[in-house]
């Protein structure tokens, strides 16, 4: 949804928005965003990453962010920052061309009566919002999308097409939920009887806090009886499994194709990379960065890097691995047996 008041800004007023200074000519019009390669005269890039440090010199680009040590490096005018990339995604907000999700209440909404409705509310095409619903002011759902008895959706919050929020589900200020994804089914939860799955009911819900961002296709399971706890400016990728009961911290940031077992408890400013897994009735703590394709089996108490995937090599190199990697315990042996020899 856009509602930027002006297509074009001046460099100078860019670099207000921001809280940076302009290096060169601060009255360049800037009508867009771009990157360093194909940018235009009219938008702006950033440059945060020394890989694309040799496109610097042939931009094309009106303006570039910078970081203040870059200054002197630019051919065109520069946005000074200690932060280009988050300079530049304010600065990209401001010509987001993204379509409203819904505008108005379309008339094949079904709203029931006893559902609570804030000011401005859009609901689109075959939207239904059931029993004792609390929407926010100015929240936006998309079409054919569900809100299940009880729910809240707290203000400015945007929900997009073809996503199901179950009964219950308590959803803060400024959340961005996109398709596909489910909100509050029931944990994956059984007891075995001589062979037979009995099934648990799953009575808890889901809390999700404000300026969350949920990506599509992500599911994010109600607890058994407590309840999972999304913390306040999470950042969920397209996806993502989250099973019952888990507490993800705030500033959280869970990358594509994850799967979170139940009843882990992740800290906050924890990034966990694409294709991880993790099992069940683990905790790690604040501050960890989890690389991708990482399996975590135990619990991380000390902030920092870990990881377990195996990067990509030339099959040749890897098939020789491999007969290593099965040869390792004659090895062992033999290195064992030489020591007492010893």
């Amino acid at each position: 949804m856009t509602n930027q008041a002006k297509t074009a800004y001046t460099l100078s007023e860019l670099a207000e928005h921001v809280g940076g200074q302009v290096q060169g000519d601060g009255d360049v019009s800037i009508s867009g965003v771009g990157t360093l390669s194909q940018a235009t005269g009219q938008q702006i890039s950033f440059l945060t990453n020394t890989k694309y440090k040799p496109q610097l010199s042939s931009t094309q680009a009106g303006a570039v962010i910078l970081q203040p040590k870059m200054a002197g490096d630019s051919p065109v005018p520069g946005l000074l920052h200690n932060n280009p990339h988050a300079a530049f995604a304010r600065i990209a907000q401001l010509f987001d061309t993204t379509p409203a999700t819904a505008d108005g209440i379309a008339s094949s909404a079904v709203v029931a009566s006893s559902a609570s409705l804030g000011a401005n509310v859009a609901l689109g095409h075959n939207v239904i919002i059931e029993d004792n619903v609390v929407l926010g002011d100015n929240v936006v759902i998309g079409a054919n999308t569900v809100v299940g008895k009880g729910a809240k959706i707290g203000e400015g919050s945007r929900i997009y097409p073809n996503v199901t929020i179950y009964h219950d589900v308590q959803i803060g200020k400024r959340v961005t939920i996109h398709s596909q994804s489910v909100i509050g089914a029931d944990g994956f939860g059984f007891a075995n009887d001589s062979g037979v799955w009995v099934p648990i009911p799953q009575t808890g819900t889901v809390l999700i806090g404000d300026d969350c961002s949920i990506g599509a296709s992500t599911s994010i399971d109600r607890g058994a009886m407590d309840d999972t706890i999304i913390g306040n400016n999470v950042i969920i990728d397209n996806q993502v499994q989250i099973a019952h009961n888990c507490i993800v911290g705030d500033h959280s940031c869970i990358c594509g194709s994850t799967g979170i077992a139940g009843s882990c408890h992740i800290g906050k400013y924890v990034i966990i990379g694409g294709g991880c897994g993790v099992n069940g009735h683990i905790s790690i703590c604040d501050k960890v960065q989890i690389t991708g394709y990482t399996m975590v089996v135990q619990d991380i108490t000390e902030p920092g890097v870990y990881s377990s995937g195996q990067p990509a090599m030339p099959n040749r190199e890897w098939r020789k691995n491999a007969v290593r990697l099965r040869q390792i315990d004659a090895l062992y042996d033999r290195v064992k047996a030489l020591e007492n020899k010893a």
